[in-house]
């Protein structure tokens, strides 16, 4: 039995989203107005994208929470880039960092015309955040950036 299940938050969705460059929101119509199969296949580009998930320390088990994250904007400026949270969250105080609030916080996306350049590009993404404790996985897209 295969289980196949993506939602818009799913690190498999991030990767592929970047690459589409036939509008969503067309698709999306189509599919809520019962017309899919008269569209055209979806068109996607020939870049590649990598996931890299920043978690709280903790996580899995006892994520910590409420720890500020710094260096955002430094990290979305990076080539190719994009942030995706999942678990931030302003906090009370205006003009204040936002906050980690669960275990898998945010993703960094990279896109590229390959995997080097785009894993290069998401790990430099990441190096600029700041959260203490924060851990990820330093082997994302290894072995196809060779």
């Amino acid at each position: 039995m295969i289980e196949f299940n993506a939602r818009f938050g799913d690190p498999e969705t991030q990767i592929v989203l970047p690459r589409l460059v036939t509008p969503l929101s067309e698709l999306l119509f189509a599919a809520a107005s019962g017309t899919l199969e008269d569209q055209p296949e979806p068109v996607f580009s020939d870049d590649v994208a990598i996931t890299v998930v920043l978690a709280s320390e903790g996580y899995p088990e006892a994520p910590q929470t409420g720890r500020p994250i710094e260096g955002l904007a430094d990290a979305a400026a990076v080539e190719g880039v994009r942030l995706v949270h999942a678990a931030t969250a302003s906090p009370d105080a205006p003009g204040g960092n936002l906050i980690a609030t669960g275990g898998r916080v945010l993703n960094v996306v990279a896109v590229a015309a390959d995997f080097r350049t785009a894993r290069d590009r998401a790990y430099e993404a990441i190096s600029h955040i700041r959260l203490e404790g924060s851990q990820y996985r330093t082997d994302i897209a290894a072995r196809v950036a060779e």
